[in-house]
């Protein structure tokens, strides 16, 4: 029985003078209150959920006992809403369709549902008690797993539209005192940059108004350390990424409360959306984490979570592929194609990626300026078409791999000349262009320009069943307010609807081909979230190649992706974005941390650097599935200004392991940190093997075994340089380790 209709009869009765102790009893708020325990394997969510009251947060964090629950108080609005106390930040702004603007959201009803791969859904119904709106909350856990999830879902009773101003996906607080805030910032070749800061009073906001890619400059995904300065292996830290491909605006408001205030959600700015009657709008998830083990317990927390339910095929290891792009640019020709193909199946690699250049017809694809949505195969350039190299492929032992761009057009090309009503441009105005000066963004809100995105990548997969790989890029934002599909009342729409347009084009596109291995590039680094990511099966990590600055980006990624995901590839000397002379094995020690592959021409190589790269992708082999699959631990940041950085990778059984170390500046007589490791069986003893080695003599530590206590208590002495031939000698040095335990 409803709780307010019982205090309701309550008061009926005690005006009669009948038993007004007994109805007291049966309301009093032990038999009207409703305490939900949301829980992982170390973690508490308790919820508030008393029927006619506002649903209240009592506790997130370590796991609590049931008695601990009884004692939790001063619960805090777990979804607030605007208008009552407007001074105060809100989840939720809605503008009635009488045009009141306060919205009182208190409990209807709680309920739970089986998801996928078992998940349990509690979702919690809100309704306003002066208008027929309805907000439901959800919460979701998986088994195993130390993610909760939350989303709500609002729905349209009354009986014109009405426009949501705000609509955050989640709120939490989070107890003041000494918090630290982690986040990711960056530009373009230069992403996923670590920053971190304590929370003082006042608003702290991060966003994306990119429009198409929502990564380069942000992320939507922070880490809060509660015991002061990030430590990586050590205190509590909670995590939070929303999973959303689009604009997104994170913020903490630090009032005068003992809280700091953290909203997360679809960013509203000029995005205002209205709801028809009857009409639901459906907030991307906001995925929570919380480890006791500092920052690297929370990224293990993501990644074993994303690897089993977020990344598509997230436990099957990646190909070691070669990528033509940095190797010959738009200059692609049959024989140039299969040239890189021998070249990295001779290296022991098992895929070749022809990038950008491969097509159009009346227009070609020679340099960006045109040809996008023009996919016909240029014969000029590969007059046996994509089936002569796939054959070739074939030929050499390896898979093939294609580069796309569906979601973009150029002036410069057929498919603009037929459509240009199909192209993002505001009204009267003549459209804005970015790269090489006629690039323009397909209208994905659109249900024909959905129709052509997938009839072209269905056509190119069902005509060509052999293509392995796809490398999907975007390379350019949404540079104009304007959706000629949309209509006049809904151009605030068009943000979200372009997003939503996007992903519905992607499960037609996964349906219908589950099996090819798809990389989300974004000029780099753009699309790095886990809202695309059940899409595609790996992110391009950024459009910079050198491995030194690679240190730091795949650092600060590696925070919330895992390494499976993060494409890592061997460049060229001197880099192509940087000019920096890097050696051939330190830039494979580097790109052996992630996703390894190469991007250069290898017919510009010299023998030794061949034969140091085909040891590095034998030696990659023996170990992808500790590096791709693996539990992370971070030992030391290049952050800290220490000289190296080092982090290392552990099977969950902990039996193997592989352990990184890279020197990041060099000085003469320079003394370097003995670096502890993490994450090993204390009693297990572990055999040491260096991988990819280049010194004429081994390693002291070559071959010995030490137990896992002293390992994670002392760590290994590691030389600052390595023994070659002195005129090999370089300022660089990398060592990269395989820890067996001992049978």
């Amino acid at each position: 029985m409803h709780c307010r209709y019982l205090c309701a009869k309550q008061y009926i009765i005690n005006a009669m003078k009948i038993y007004p102790l007994l109805l007291s009893l049966l309301c009093s708020s032990a038999m009207c209150a409703e305490t939900l325990h949301l829980s992982t394997p170390s973690t508490s969510l308790v919820l508030d959920a008393t029927p006619g009251n506002r649903l209240s947060l009592l506790h997130y964090g370590g796991r609590v006992t049931d008695a601990d629950i009884k004692n939790l108080d001063g619960g805090i609005d777990a979804y607030p809403a605007y208008g009552i106390y407007p001074e105060h930040e809100a989840a939720l702004s809605i503008t009635h369709a009488d045009g009141g603007m306060v919205t009182d959201l208190s409990v209807d009803s709680v309920t739970k549902s089986q998801g996928d791969d078992g998940a349990e859904i509690t979702t919690i119904t809100l309704r306003d008690s002066a208008y027929p709106v309805t907000v439901k909350v959800n919460y979701r856990t998986y088994p195993g797993e130390e993610i909760i999830e939350s989303w709500a879902e609002i729905t349209n009773g009354e009986k014109g539209e009405i426009t949501l101003n705000r609509f955050m996906s989640a709120f939490l607080p989070v107890r003041m005192g000494d918090v630290w805030l982690s986040s990711l910032y960056g530009s373009w070749a230069n992403e996923a940059r670590i920053e971190q800061r304590p929370l003082t009073h006042g608003v702290t906001m991060i966003k994306n108004k990119d429009g198409v890619r929502n990564s380069h400059t942000s992320h939507a995904e922070v880490m809060l350390s509660l015991d002061g300065c990030p430590s990586e292996n050590n205190g509590r830290v909670i995590g939070a990424a929303l999973e959303y491909t689009g604009n997104y605006k994170l913020m903490i408001d630090t009032g005068d409360s003992n809280h700091h205030r953290f909203f997360a959600g679809i960013n509203e700015e000029n995005s205002a959306y209205r709801l028809k009657k009857g009409e639901t709008f459906v907030t991307p998830p906001l995925a929570l984490t919380y480890s006791a083990e500092g920052l690297s317990g929370a990224s293990r927390n993501f990644h074993r979570w994303g690897r089993n339910h977020r990344l598509h095929a997230g436990d099957t290891p990646r190909k070691i592929l070669l990528n033509s792009w940095e190797g010959v640019y738009f200059n692609i020709d049959e024989k140039g194609m299969d040239s890189m193909m021998a070249d990295i199946a001779s290296m022991g690699g098992e895929l070749f990626v022809m990038d950008d250049g491969w097509f159009g017809t009346k227009y070609h694809r020679d340099s960006d300026n045109a040809a996008l949505g023009d996919w016909t195969v240029d014969t000029g350039k590969l007059p046996h078409g994509i089936d002569g190299l796939l054959d070739a492929a074939d030929r050499h032992g390896i898979k093939f791999g294609i580069w796309i761009e569906p979601e973009m057009t150029n002036t410069v090309s057929e498919l603009y000349e037929k459509h240009p009503e199909y192209v993002i441009k505001a009204p009267h105005r003549n459209p804005t262009t970015g790269r090489g000066g006629t690039q323009l963004v397909l209208d994905m809100a659109n249900p024909k320009v959905q129709d052509i995105v997938f009839e072209f990548v269905d056509t190119l997969m069902t005509r060509y069943p052999r293509i392995d790989y796809i490398k999907w890029d975007a390379n350019a934002p949404i540079m104009e307010h304007g959706s000629q599909y949309l209509p006049a009342d809904r151009q605030s729409h068009l943000y979200i609807d372009w997003h939503k347009g996007l992903t519905a084009t992607l499960d037609r596109i996964r349906r219908a081909h589950p099996d090819v291995t798809i990389q989300a590039c974004a000029s780099g680094g753009g699309r790095a979230n886990w809202g695309m990511l059940p899409w595609f099966d790996e992110f391009w990590t950024s459009d910079n190649n050198d491995a030194l600055q690679r240190i730091y980006m795949q650092w600060g990624t590696s925070y919330f992706f895992p390494a499976i995901a993060m494409a890592s590839h061997i460049s060229a000397a001197p880099n192509h974005q940087t000019f920096r002379r890097i050696p051939v094995k330190f830039r494979a020690d580097v790109a052996m941390s992630g996703r390894m592959g190469l991007e250069l021409q290898p017919r510009d190589m010299t023998e030794e650097e061949r034969t140091i790269c085909r040891n590095a992708v034998n030696d990659y082999k023996q170990v992808r599935h500790i590096v791709q699959l693996g539990d992370l631990y971070r030992l030391l940041s290049p952050y800290d200004g220490k000289g190296s950085a080092s982090l290392m990778y552990i099977t969950p059984e902990k039996d193997d392991a592989v352990f990184f170390w890279w020197k990041t500046e060099t000085f003469m007589n320079q003394q370097l940190p003995r670096i502890p490791m993490a994450g090993l069986d204390p009693d297990a003893t572990y055999t040491v093997t260096e991988l990819n080695r280049i010194d004429n003599t081994p390693l002291p530590c070559e071959g010995k075994s030490y137990t896992g206590r002293y390992l994670m208590d002392q760590g290994l002495e590691l030389p600052l340089t390595h023994n070659v031939d002195y005129h090999k000698n370089t300022d660089y040095s990398s060592r990269v380790l395989r820890l067996t335990v001992s049978k």
